[in-house]
């Protein structure tokens, strides 16, 4: 019997959002027909992912795959205390991103909106997070980026640590460009994309949810960790 597939994500109160995420775990049950995959939230939505991983059959074996883009606090503590606590073989991969299939799906969103102009800059704009990872793992994301594009790419965060998304859009200016697209970090319509298209971009791409790379990338996270 395959390992059950848990993909917790963060859970939003945006309808819109939740609607995203949804038809997102939907694709990676089009992807994956042979495996049972289950919906787990760390906040605001239920089931929280202690209950669905406790909820687990006895005997059979789960992977959490965290529906989120970095590294952070709920997938150090949320998502490894339901882990440890698991009543049979659970493991947790890490979180989607960095990962060159989100870089490219980047790039042809900046694409599609426009980008084009040497005197064009572009700013990954993430959530942020209190926790030091996140910010390295958007940075490495952030990298990969550059390297697809051709192109310097800076970073801005909604929150936490790191260099707020209007000043890294101010700062873009400053340096000579003309135009400053957004490339927005963030999985679904929610208050962090709110606050990215509020960002003052001239160009503001849209959430990643529910494309076809997204969930290709959980299919990875589960294949590798399933092995």
């Amino acid at each position: 019997m395959n390992p059950i597939l848990i993909a917790c994500s963060h859970g939003t109160s945006s309808l819109e959002g939740r609607a995203a995420i949804s038809a997102l775990v939907d694709r990676v049950r089009a992807m994956l027909p042979e495996v049972r995959v289950d919906e787990a939230f760390v906040d605001v939505q239920e089931p929280e992912i202690d209950a669905v991983v406790a909820a687990v059959p006895a005997g059979a074996a789960s992977v959490v795959v965290p529906v989120l883009l970095s590294t952070g606090f709920h997938t150090r503590v949320d998502i490894a205390r339901a882990v440890a606590a698991a009543p049979g073989p659970c493991v947790a991969t890490a979180a989607l991103g960095p990962n060159p299939l989100l870089a490219e799906l980047l790039a042809e969103r900046l694409h599609a909106a426009g980008l084009d102009a040497a005197t064009d800059a572009v700013v990954l704009a993430a959530a942020g997070s209190s926790d030091p990872a996140a910010a390295v793992d958007v940075a490495a994301m952030a990298e990969l980026l550059a390297a697809r594009l051709g192109r310097p790419v800076t970073t801005g965060f909604a929150a936490g640590a790191g260099t707020r998304i209007a000043e890294a859009v101010s700062a873009a200016r400053e340096a000579g460009a003309k135009r400053v697209f957004a490339a927005s970090y963030v999985l679904a319509p929610g208050h962090f994309a709110g606050v990215i298209a509020a960002g003052g971009a001239d160009v503001v791409t849209p959430p990643l949810a529910p494309e076809d790379a997204v969930a290709a990338v959980i299919v990875e996270r589960y294949r590798a960790a399933a092995r």
